[in-house]
């Protein structure tokens, strides 16, 4: 497997973060596409297989907007912080069946120099998934120790 992200994407990310002004990003837009966009944009096309090959319920999309990469552009409507973009780069992986039950599992990615993360699970489950995420955890405690120990599956 090829890297997709490189210390150029961090370098812009950094830069974005000093000069956080439409000026600067439009004088640096060809920057932006070619080190952020197009390598996360290309990580999601090839992830799009790999995560059918696991379960075609996750919608792994890779349009520039719309798709699983979120948005440059802040919505400063209701924040203090008027700063027009995002330090960071991120996708969504979410259920295919979020929009008609949102208690559903999905994955994220997030990059942020000095703030890395994937992660994926349920994020605010409504009442009755949640216990049955309890219960699930209750009645296989080794399987959950392990999952806790490794970080993993515990396999």
């Amino acid at each position: 497997m090829s890297a997709y992200f490189s210390p150029a994407l961090f370098a812009f990310l950094k830069a974005l973060k000093r000069h956080n002004d439409r000026e600067w990003f439009e004088a640096n837009r060809e920057r932006y596409v070619s080190d952020v966009e197009a390598p996360i944009l290309r990580f999601i096309s090839e992830l799009a297989p790999r995560l059918a090959a696991i379960s075609p319920a996750f919608v792994v999309d890779p349009r520039r907007s719309g798709g699983s990469m979120y948005r440059i552009y802040r919505d400063t409507r209701f924040s203090s912080d008027k700063s027009p973009y995002k330090t960071h780069v991120a996708a969504t992986f979410p259920h295919i069946e979020r929009k008609k039950a949102p208690s559903v599992p999905g994955f994220y990615l997030h990059l942020e120099p000095g703030d890395c993360m994937g992660g994926g699970g349920i994020y605010h489950p409504d009442t009755p998934t949640l216990t049955r995420i309890r219960l699930a955890i209750t009645e296989n405690r080794k399987g959950w120790a392990a999952v806790k120990k490794t970080g993993g599956s515990g396999d």
